[in-house]
């Protein structure tokens, strides 16, 4: 643990400090505060002004204070005269109930009051794409089922492993990279934590992996769809919730199908009870209904849901068991919020565990292949409006998530859908000069 930043940086050669925050949209906001002024930092924030970013807030509020984590402090390992330390806003004295972070924070307290410790794992995948961002980077990389192909990795070698060994140096246990489903795309993985340190690695990661890119002259995204025809980017999360010491798993019982207890049967009834208002948070964008109600691709499957399905070890429902303890959401996107997807999931889970949900019935079948039959089967929402509609709807979500947070970010997200259905296309245009 890190309690004093200036010890920190005189230990560790840190010339600047990052006090960064993400927004409501998933942006990452920064101040660059050298080493000889972070203790005042530290004790009063790194002021910033909330309207000229992604919150809900005018030019007339107060100043914002981004207070830094110092226990959660991350030295750059490809640039180590800086270290990057996500904060915790303020105004007035008092924390912001609409900053994601403090928005999970908050659900990570809930669980622990019920002696509960929620654990997570994050799949994020990305391409890596030229400078200008408009073809992937690797001419060569055209097979159908470019899936884990071994050619293509490693011409992108350089960039995965050097992400790779920073993850090792900052001691996330990495264990696997591969090229992934779509041509140009890639997914790397590091051991589970905590929820709110996995969302710090997560913000942290996508930092990292476009620094890292960008220094090979590339360009990293983790756009939800960012090509027609190819898989998008998903970002799958494995939960478990353990006990307050975190030794035992709260949600394995052997003895139960799919080994999974009656609290981890009824944590996941709560993610399928909230389902369609989970859409707004995990996948956050009007690209992100592209992925999720998708044709079939160029490789034979989008590997993402449009249905509310949970199943044992099957990879084309919105959920699935793959063994005991655990399951794995595989409804969230690239472009989804890392401190609102951990958020969301608790908010759902929990209220699962105190009205004991039932997850409903499982199922066996191929969604891409079998799912018309499935006819009782809720379907995700179609675009970002029945998102947002299923969102303000959902009124034991949104209490839990917070009335100023939800009130908020459904503000602002209505705002996006009507600066995107005010924007011309070349589509309307080809489909509507000549009616």
């Amino acid at each position: 643990m890190t309690s004093d930043l200036s010890a920190f940086a005189k230990k560790n050669g840190v010339k600047y400090f990052m006090i960064s925050f993400t927004d409501l949209f998933g942006a990452q906001r920064a101040k660059l505060v050298p080493a000889q002024a972070i203790g005042e930092m530290q004790a009063d924030g790194a002021g910033f002004a909330g309207f000229a970013t992604w919150l809900d807030l005018t030019p007339a509020h107060p100043d914002l204070f981004a207070m830094p984590d110092a226990d959660s402090v991350i030295q750059l390992p490809w640039k180590p005269e800086v270290a990057w330390v996500p904060a915790d806003l303020a105004m007035e004295g008092a924390p912001v109930a609409q900053a994601p972070r403090i928005v999970l924070k908050s659900l990570v307290e809930a669980a622990a009051e019920k002696g509960l410790r929620v654990k997570t794992g994050v799949e994020a995948e990305f391409f890596l794409l030229e400078a200008d961002g408009k073809a992937i980077s690797d001419v060569f990389d055209t097979a159908e089922k470019p899936c884990y192909d071994q050619q293509a990795v490693m011409r992108r070698y350089d960039v995965v492993a050097e992400i790779c060994d920073h993850m090792l140096a900052l001691g996330w246990s990495p264990y696997q990279n591969d090229h992934e489903d779509a041509n140009g795309q890639f997914e790397m993985n590091w051991a589970f934590d905590d929820a709110l340190a996995t969302a710090d690695k997560h913000s942290f990661f996508k930092f990292m992996v476009r620094s890292i890119a960008e220094k090979h002259g590339l360009r990293a995204t983790f756009m939800p769809k960012p090509f027609a025809g190819l898989t998008g980017n998903g970002c799958h999360c494995h939960v478990s919730v353990w006990d307050a010491e975190g030794k035992t798993n709260a949600f394995a019982d052997e003895g139960q199908p799919f080994g999974l207890s009656r609290q981890g049967k009824a944590f996941l009834g709560g993610i399928m009870k909230h389902g369609p208002a989970l859409a707004a948070i995990t996948n956050p964008t009007v690209n992100s209904f592209k992925r999720i109600n998708a044709p079939r691709t160029v490789s034979g499957a989008t590997w993402a849901p449009n249905s509310i399905t949970w199943t044992g070890n099957n990879r084309t429902h919105m959920v699935r068991v793959p063994g005991p303890g655990r399951f794995e959401l595989r409804l969230p996107d690239g472009a989804t919020n890392p401190y609102l997807l951990q958020a969301v999931i608790i908010a759902a889970g929990l209220d699962g565990l105190e009205t004991s949900a039932d997850p409903g019935p499982h199922s066996d079948i191929d969604m891409y292949k079998d799912g018309h039959a499935l006819t009782d089967a809720p379907k995700l929402p179609l675009n970002l409006l029945d998102a947002l509609r299923a969102f303000e709807a959902d009124e034991g979500l949104t209490s839990a998530l917070g009335a100023e947070f939800s009130a908020a970010y459904a503000r602002l997200k209505h705002d996006e859908w009507n600066s995107y259905c005010r924007h011309f296309t070349q589509w309307e245009r080809e489909t509507t000069l000549d009616i």
